[in-house]
């Protein structure tokens, strides 16, 4: 059985990115994003929606990109190498490979896949984590925290939610990002 993994690199004040969409201050260094490719390499399937999906369909093809760095190279591979459900009402299609459209999230539909895999399964982008984690589906979170302070944007996590977490990890990078893995307290 998979877990449901919430990432995404966050502010200290906890947006994923600032008022205008920005988020390059949360720009991964090499050490931060070898790190980010060991992660990877334990999820199985992406769950987007359509803006996020958007941003990172940049790695389907960014090994074609002259110049790129090897770990930037193994994250494509790593990213390319596993399956995306893009959630958009939107009717277009996706042009990626390994991706699939679904138009609404549907809670019993991803309870399912995380009983039927073995790898992880990994939502990105605040709303429609926030779906998933209304529904109780998130297993753990992954939170990289940048040295920088936007003062508001996207939020990594709901207002109205609440959730009791165990601190399962934690580590400092060099350019000042803070990585904190929680799961999810068994409240019985």
């Amino acid at each position: 059985m998979g877990k449901l993994v919430y990432s995404m690199i966050t502010s200290l004040d906890g947006y994923v990115s600032d008022r205008d969409g920005d988020f390059s201050w949360g720009r991964p260094e090499e050490e931060l994003h070898r790190f980010v490719n060991e992660h990877g390499r334990s999820i199985g399937t992406y769950l987007y929606g359509r803006r996020m999906y958007d941003t990172m369909s940049y790695w389907e093809t960014a090994h074609t990109m002259p110049g790129q760095e090897p770990f930037i190279l193994e994250w494509a591979r790593i990213w390319q190498a596993s399956d995306k459900i893009v959630y958009s009402t939107t009717p277009r299609e996706v042009t990626g490979e390994r991706t699939r459209i679904e138009r609404t999230f549907d809670p019993e539909a991803v309870r399912r896949l995380k009983d039927e895999t073995d790898l992880d399964i990994a939502v990105a982008g605040p709303h429609l984590a926030a779906q998933a984690i209304r529904a109780g589906l998130v297993d753990e979170y992954h939170r990289f925290v940048g040295p920088a302070i936007v003062g508001g944007g996207n939020a990594f996590f709901p207002n109205d939610v609440r959730v009791d977490l165990t601190l399962l990890d934690e580590r400092r990078f060099g350019n000042g990002v803070v990585y904190l893995r929680y799961g999810v307290k068994d409240v019985a």
